[in-house]
């Protein structure tokens, strides 16, 4: 074992010379790998430390239910601080990586910058939305890749719907009831789907809106959707999400969205009031501030041992390294290798700490399941049963509840999935709190001027 360079102080302790290990990315690899390295090593034998902007791991499987309100936002986030025991979460960003100094910079959501040491290093930061140079996406656009993205689009596809059924223009009606969502794979079909099935149930307390008035466009470059669930049910998921009027376009992608007029290239052209980007991820930008080896993609280039290759002490795992899975290739980047690999990057971690020998990740694909709204789902379990309808979507329901992470949130999860059978789906809408300060900021200026009503612009 590498002597340990840094002195830290040990919670309970003096200063004393152990490893620093540090966590960049506190989703499930990197909560899952603190939790284990807590119970694998004593205080004295290292000290762990987890970065991340935010307090709480996201349960991302969850969001497209999100969206739909079929989960509560609070249910699908674990607060990092309640599930750790000894070690340390630091809010804010790393910003650039000395792996040869042992060091990162970090910048915490308020306040300065520092340097921060490290014997250790985990990359577990995963991934953002890849976005393409598209006129008008980066002013319009939205991705589903947070609670609170999920818990924005729910607000708006319901506000778009109050606008329909408020004016009295035409125009601004038919752009306001089409939504546009880019990506057919999981995140795409499973949000489309669950929004789709939102609003329709939202028209009966909508009386100008008919099912017939909502346009829901699903845009796909590929000529195939859900490529993760086979061809064989992606095909039976693509006649599904078509039989409910969502209009599928593969082998098509969204040329422009400048002021809200969507461009295909199919040479399809209308306004739209909502654009939902799924159109894939890439590894987060913090894995290209350093000095780590990366491969093609941007990946970090990672070994078998989940160990960042021609460097030492440093591992990664989850969305942003390239793992090898023996046969040539690479694992998917995917939350269910991420869930798998967290076990064994901790114990990789504790043995090279201990002078032990890691032991190689090796993983099996057992399938894939989506939830496609209410009752609907698609699933590939096992190489060999193949689901459609109502028993992907317990497939899909049952998968995740065990997945997800604490005995509290699948409590609460499974307490909404239970109210939710037996009460109809709460359609309020609070647009209002993407912009908190607005009826404030609107309260304190002039409300009159020359004798009239000033409009207040949102």
């Amino acid at each position: 074992m590498t002597e340990s360079r840094n002195y830290r102080l040990v919670p309970g302790g003096g200063d004393e010379k152990v490893p620093h290990v540090l966590i960049v990315g506190g989703g499930y690899l990197g909560m899952y790998t603190a939790r284990r390295l807590e119970r694998k090593l004593g205080p004295g034998e290292a000290s762990i430390t987890v970065v991340d902007p935010n307090s709480y791991m996201t349960y991302q499987p969850f969001l497209p239910e999100t969206a739909a309100g079929s989960i509560s936002p609070r249910n699908v986030v674990v607060p990092l601080r309640k599930v750790f025991k000894r070690t340390r979460v630091l809010n804010g960003r790393v910003i650039r990586i000395d792996h040869a100094g042992r060091a990162v910079d970090f910048e915490p959501n308020v306040g300065e910058p520092r340097r921060i040491d490290y014997d250790v290093i985990v990359m577990a930061a995963g991934a953002v939305s890849r976005t393409l140079p598209v006129p008008g996406l980066a002013e319009w656009g939205i991705g589903i890749k947070t609670v609170e993205e999920a818990a924005y689009l729910r607000n708006h596809v319901l506000e778009q719907l109050n606008i329909a059924d408020s004016t009295s223009d035409p125009a601004v009606r038919r752009k306001a009831l089409n939504f546009v969502f880019v990506g057919g794979g999981f995140a795409g079909a499973e949000a489309v789907a669950e929004l789709e099935d939102l609003a329709r149930d939202a028209t009966r307390i909508y009386p100008s809106i008919g099912m017939d008035d909502l346009h829901f466009y699903l845009v796909e470059a590929a000529d195939k959707i859900l490529p993760e669930v086979g061809a064989d049910v992606g095909q039976k998921a693509l006649s599904q999400l078509r039989q409910r009027g969502i209009d599928v376009r593969l082998s098509t992608r969204l040329e422009s969205a400048v002021d809200q007029h969507m461009v295909l290239s199919d040479g399809t052209e209308f306004e739209a009031g909502t654009l939902v980007w799924t159109a894939g991820v890439k590894p987060s930008p913090v894995v290209q501030a350093g000095d780590l080896p990366l491969g093609p993609k941007g990946h970090v280039d990672t070994n078998e041992y989940l160990m960042v290759n021609g460097v030492e002490n440093a591992f990664a795992g989850g969305d942003n390294a390239q793992v090898p899975d023996g046969d040539g290739g690479f694992y998917p980047p995917n939350a269910q290798n991420a869930v798998r690999q967290a076990p064994v990057l901790a114990d990789n971690v504790a043995a090279v700490l201990r002078g032990g020998t890691p032991a190689p990740y090796r993983h099996q694909n057992l399938g894939a399941v989506a939830g496609l709204g209410l009752h609907k789902g698609a699933a590939q379990m096992f190489g060999r049963i193949k689901l459609t309808g109502r028993l992907a979507w317990w497939a899909h329901r049952g998968y995740h509840l065990f997945a997800v992470p604490t005995f509290n949130r699948k409590l609460r999860v499974l307490a909404d999935w239970t109210l939710g059978l037996f009460l109809r789906r709460d359609l309020a809408s609070m647009p209002e709190m993407a912009a908190p300060r607005q009826a404030f900021e609107h309260a304190s200026k002039p409300q009159i001027e020359n004798g009239q009503l000033l409009r207040r612009v949102s």
